[in-house]
């Protein structure tokens, strides 16, 4: 067992590249030095991509056991989609936002490092592992980039009255849109592995119960948008309160008493 001293030097270039970035992206540097923020979010990203191969080829086995090597993907997948939005949509209204949430889980990580162990789990040792978590981090990460933005625009809606949220909520839907049928998919991959693993796909245990109570709540949402039934503010601060469950699911539930004897009680 060795530990993630490796990361400590990594994660600090990684911080330093987005902490640029951020400034980058700020509108009177942006003006001046328009490339600055791209490149430096994109230089950092790259770092932390070429790290997650290496500690996947020294564990011989994907690093998506622990909660910690989970952040890490999120910390890949969260600037990776903000990346691209912003290509796809000629937009940088979720740059700073999406900087600013990927920054939150690199220094979690940085300051709550974890051992490595070579040893998996034999519900593990499973062909569907791998996508379940990849699909789950890859939804986890769109929709945290929802929340993100949703909070920005509140934020600046509420100390500037020239700032609408119609914009914001905009954005917003269309990741909802991306992040929902992701999550839908992991939550199907997770079922098929749970039948190899335990011979059930289902076992209401507290996980797979928060899971379906997330899946609820983003799934509300897209019903209210459906009817046009929520202001840009409304859909903005529901889509927050979804999020704060799928952090509920994701971290809190593993603390719960109900969760000790888990069948998931190896993600802690």
């Amino acid at each position: 067992m060795t530990s993630h001293a490796g990361f400590s030097v990594i994660g600090t270039i990684v911080l330093l590249c987005w902490m640029t970035a951020l400034i980058g992206y700020l509108p009177i540097v942006a003006k001046r030095l328009r490339y600055l923020g791209p490149c430096a979010f994109a230089l950092g990203w790259l770092l932390i991509l070429v790290y997650m191969g290496w500690l996947w080829h020294m564990l011989d086995r994907p690093p998506m056991r622990t909660q910690g090597e989970t952040r890490l993907w999120y910390t890949i997948f969260l600037p990776f989609i903000g990346l691209v939005v912003e290509w796809r949509w000629k937009s940088r209204m979720l740059a700073i936002p999406t900087l600013g949430m990927a920054l939150v889980f690199l220094i979690l990580t940085l300051t709550h490092p974890e051992s490595l162990d070579k040893s998996m789990m034999p519900a593990l040792d499973s062909p569907w592992f791998a996508p379940h978590v990849i699909v789950y981090m890859v939804s986890y990460a769109t929709l945290g980039i929802a929340a993100a933005v949703a909070a920005w625009g509140l934020g600046r809606n509420r100390f500037s009255a020239n700032c609408l949220l119609e914009p914001y909520a905009l954005e917003v839907r269309r990741l909802v849109y991306i992040g929902f049928p992701l999550m839908t998919t992991g939550l199907i991959l997770g079922a098929f592995w749970a039948q190899i693993a335990w011979g059930r796909y289902w076992t209401w245990d507290p996980k797979e119960t928060w899971a379906f109570i997330t899946w609820m709540a983003y799934l509300a949402f897209l019903h209210l948008d459906r009817y046009r039934r929520l202001s840009a503010r409304g859909q903005l601060w529901i889509v927050l309160g979804a999020f704060v469950i799928l952090l509920g699911c994701w971290f809190g539930v593993n603390y719960l008493p109900s969760a000790m004897g888990s069948v998931h009680s190896y993600a802690r």
